[in-house]
């Protein structure tokens, strides 16, 4: 190991962890919102959306990424739809990522108990009042450990990126591969790139998990 050349690489690496990070947090929020969306429509039943959303999520769900990201990047602009590969990136990740998450929330919605729900229907309360002060709070608590494996899992998806150009973690170490044959040297800051970002959040959700756990059960 040249430990000169993996100190050469660190601004190389400093700007794609940065934007390994910025991709990640971007394509998780809309995943959950996307998450959010359709379980919420799942739940209550809504007719119409919820085979226009059924669909969405057997599709998005048996399709790699890798497919995903090929159609949005190469097929769209054939359509006159020119989208940045960042852009693309972060869509392919909602587009993944949404499914996986209103599976998610959809565990935690079914398993709030149905007489909590019968109940605030019979004091008149409207679905969304349903949904916001007795459903998600209660959901969202049994939903954080589905949710913190999906955020790990989008996170290590992102290495994918690296078929569209995207100069992010994977795509830079295969660069640099490429072009000073540094192999391990730029696998060992690939390594050392992911393992910043996901070993501080596996804590973090685990620690979420515990406190979600206390407060649904109470132990």
């Amino acid at each position: 190991m040249d430990w000169s050349m993996v100190q050469q690489g660190i601004p190389t690496y400093e700007k794609a962890f940065w934007l390994t990070l910025k991709l990640s947090c971007e394509g998780i929020v809309g995943a959950i919102i996307v998450g959010l969306i359709v379980s919420f429509v799942q739940y209550f039943r809504i007719t119409g959306l919820q085979r226009i959303l059924g669909a969405y999520v057997e599709l998005s769900r048996n399709t790699p990424l890798l497919i995903q990201l090929f159609f949005i990047y190469y097929a769209f602009p054939e359509i006159g739809i020119k989208i940045s590969a960042e852009v693309s990136g972060v869509s392919g990740l909602i587009f993944l990522g949404g499914s996986y998450m209103a599976a998610a929330f959809s565990s935690g919605l079914n398993g709030v108990p149905k007489i909590q729900v019968e109940s605030g229907r019979t004091i008149g309360l409207t679905n969304w009042q349903l949904a916001r002060y007795v459903i998600l709070p209660q959901g969202l608590s049994l939903s954080v450990p589905a949710i913190a494996a999906n955020v790990i899992f989008l996170i290590k998806e992102t290495s994918i990126f690296t078929v569209i150009a995207i100069p992010e973690l994977t795509n830079t170490a295969l660069d640099q591969i490429g072009m000073i044959y540094d192999t391990n040297e730029a696998l060992f800051s690939l390594v050392v790139g992911y393992a910043i970002i996901l070993i501080p959040l596996s804590i973090l959700l685990t620690w979420l998990e515990r406190r979600a756990r206390r407060g649904s059960f109470g132990n």
